[in-house]
């Protein structure tokens, strides 16, 4: 029989599977602990001209998409007007069969602005001007989606230099109960040979208030920012390693390598490993001293196409995902921030599905300290948060340690509108524990698995994180 397009029960293949999304995992609030918005336009509740601006700006896995149809670049990041845009972005919609995002999209239309059409170019017209006239209400602002969307926690990803003057000044509205808080990002910081590495460094100088004329100078500046996003409410890391390296050496080397570059001069490959090494340890053991969870995300092939780079910059849709080594340099990297003191909560990410379970038996090489899954193997993540992704990742982890304390979905997204992968996770995962109920490889105890359910979508963020 066939099934009705997103219906109530759309992925759930099975009664087992249908009692525990809409019994169990819909109702749950929302810990969003990595993503990209931007904390001044929560405090500000940003209003949206159309839904262009809400919709397509910064969103590069809609480009390309677009791309991919042979779009003009002028109608994706181009000049050309909102509704020119949209109308593109319509058209490519119905050509989406098995791609995340024509699921994405209907998703938001119906929970956001509850329009059950399917987007194509004929209800392009109407879709539009719907949408518009309830953003021109003035009830649907940055703020109002995340409200919408049941969230409790958003973890923002910030520089290590930044003032986080929204996330202080969120922390004291007491008009918006939605606990916005920092996240300690400091790529910028091991990026040794960057184009604008000392220029960071200067940054990292005036707003710690400490000289960082040599190597002792730096860590003590980190580590005068580690305190401050502290005292903001931060409690997660977040370290996008685009390869996993590790190159031990002493203090005065990485000491060397450091005023070597503060000289202006550019280090050879090895020393940039030791460097960055040396720096991924120290700040392991900050993170594990403040009981804050670490994150990696890893293997990323960035920037691909030069041209589009030069003109759009960074994040523009032109990443994929690298095929670099990583057990062997991820192993020694946390077995030396172990061995130097205590290796912190960590959540592991690999772009690269085929480490799936390299992450999955590593994350057992590190558990222990009576800390209930203190390491994680990380949500589905960019290329992963597909259907086929997720269930990939769910059941590595399943096979491999312990499902049930899985720490759950995140949106990794600058978008308002994005809450909904969360929905799209639940039902993913409702319907694969009830898929093993089916077959006979879990008992039919639902109580049980209602409670796996709602401890993997919710109450386990709640206790892995250290939030106040």
């Amino acid at each position: 029989m066939e099934k009705g397009f997103m219906d109530d029960d759309f992925m759930l293949e099975t009664p087992v599977a249908a009692a525990l999304y809409h019994e169990y995992a819909k109702q749950m609030p929302i810990i969003d602990y990595h993503c990209h918005l931007s904390p001044k336009e929560i405090y500000e509740n940003k209003k949206y001209r159309n839904i262009s601006e809400v919709w397509l700006s910064g969103d590069h896995y809609k480009w390309r998409l677009m791309r991919a149809n042979g779009i003009d670049e002028q109608l994706i990041t181009g000049d050309a007007s909102d509704y020119d845009k949209f109308y593109a972005f319509a058209r490519t919609v119905p050509l989406m069969i098995g791609n995340p995002m024509y699921h994405w999209t209907h998703l938001e239309l119906k929970r956001y602005f509850g329009i059950n059409e399917n987007l194509n170019a004929d209800t392009a017209p109407m879709i539009w001007e719907r949408v518009n006239a309830m953003l021109a209400g003035g009830s649907l602002g940055a703020r109002d989606f995340i409200r919408k969307s049941n969230v409790q926690v958003i973890c923002t990803t910030d520089d290590p230099v930044d003032s986080l003057e929204y996330h202080i000044q969120l922390k004291q509205d007491a008009a918006f109960d939605v606990k916005v808080l920092p996240t300690f990002r400091p790529d910028k910081g091991l990026d040794i040979n960057g184009d604008h590495f000392l220029e960071w460094i200067s940054k990292l100088e005036r707003t710690s208030g400490i000289a960082v004329s040599d190597y002792e100078g730096l860590l003590a500046a980190l580590e005068n920012r580690v305190d401050f996003f502290h005292s903001v409410g931060c409690r997660v890391s977040d370290h996008g390693l685009n390869d996993v390296h590790f190159v031990g050496g002493t203090k005065e080397e990485a000491a060397a390598v450091f005023a070597k570059s503060l000289a202006g001069a550019k280090v050879n490959p090895n020393e940039e490993k030791l460097y960055k090494t040396a720096l991924l340890v120290f700040l392991g053991k900050q993170y594990a001293k403040r009981d804050w969870a670490m994150q990696y995300h890893m293997n990323v092939l960035r920037n691909n196409n030069t041209p589009a780079f030069e003109s759009l910059g960074p994040d523009a849709g032109y990443d994929s995902v690298n095929d670099g080594t990583l057990a062997r340099p991820l192993s020694s990297l946390l077995d030396a921030i172990e061995c130097g003191g205590s290796l912190p909560k960590t959540i592991l990410y690999s772009l690269n599905p085929a480490q799936n379970h390299v992450i999955g038996s590593m994350i057992g090489n590190f558990q222990g300290g009576g800390i209930a899954g203190k390491m994680q193997f990380g949500s589905g993540w960019w290329f992963n948060d597909t259907k086929e992704g997720m269930i990939a990742q769910l059941k590595s982890l399943a096979e491999l340690g312990l499902l049930s304390r899985f720490i759950g979905m995140l949106t990794d997204s600058r978008s308002f509108l994005s809450f909904t992968r969360h929905e799209y996770f639940r039902r993913i995962l409702c319907n694969l524990l009830g898929e093993w109920v089916a077959k006979g490889e879990y008992p039919h105890d639902i109580e049980t698995i209602g409670m796996i359910v709602q401890r993997i979508c919710y109450h386990n963020a709640q206790e892995y994180f250290s939030f106040e």
